[in-house]
């Protein structure tokens, strides 16, 4: 069932931008797997015994989770497919990555932006009440996953109904341990839901707007 979740991305270059800084510079993106939809209730439920949430929904995605919670997930859901974890937390709040594992990880910031624009030189890949849940049709309340219009890539809710959690510091010498999320959230306006919109939070850190999807890395041939 969850393999059929994970979409195959191709490798490929983005210009990313951070307009705090004024900086933009080029990611290269190796060929990868993204799930489909955002990680649900009923998934992280089952995989941790847990649900955070505050709008309760088997099919809602599962918000509330910290960026440490959803790399623990990433972890459990390895060892359930006998996969290897991906990450070894080595402080309270510092997590490293472990070499050549096989398991569910975060998706990177270049990642997840190169996957949301799936091609489309726009920072949405297309009309907003289409696409998305956000301030405009929400209800101010999370929905079930995949109920908008996926993008080219066939990923639903890249934009709107939470923030996701990605692997990447925003900015270590500024903000130390703080990990960057990505998407826009059910209580965000059109314009805070876009491709490049970029923020920040501890990893700690957990509200009801802001959850996660899960990434694989695709073995490299030499």
């Amino acid at each position: 069932m969850l393999e059929e979740w994970l979409v195959n991305i191709p490798k490929g270059k983005i210009f990313l931008r951070d307009d705090r800084k004024k900086k933009t510079w080029l990611a290269e993106v190796e060929e990868f797997q993204l799930s489909k939809y955002q990680v649900t209730q009923a998934l992280y439920e089952e995989v941790t015994g847990k649900n955070p949430s505050s709008f309760i929904g088997t099919e809602n995605p599962v918000e509330g989770v910290s960026w440490l919670g959803a790399i623990s997930f990433c972890n459990k859901l390895s060892e359930s497919f006998n996969l290897t974890p991906c990450y070894i937390q080595v402080d309270t709040d510092v997590v490293e990555l472990t070499k050549g594992a096989n398991g569910f990880r975060l998706p990177t910031d270049a990642e997840w932006e190169f996957a949301c624009r799936a091609n489309v030189n726009k920072p949405q890949y297309g009309p907003v009440d289409e696409i998305a849940w956000y301030e405009g049709n929400s209800g101010d309340s999370t929905h079930p996953v995949g109920k908008k219009a996926p993008n080219g890539f066939g990923l639903f809710d890249m934009l709107g109904n939470v923030w996701e959690w990605c692997w990447d510091l925003y900015d270590a010498e500024v903000y130390g341990t703080y990990r960057v999320f990505r998407g826009g959230g059910w209580a965000d306006g059109s314009r805070g839901c876009l491709a490049t919109n970029r923020r920040r939070s501890h990893p700690t850190y957990g509200i009801d707007d802001l959850g996660f999807r899960i990434a694989k890395s695709v073995p490299q041939v030499p």
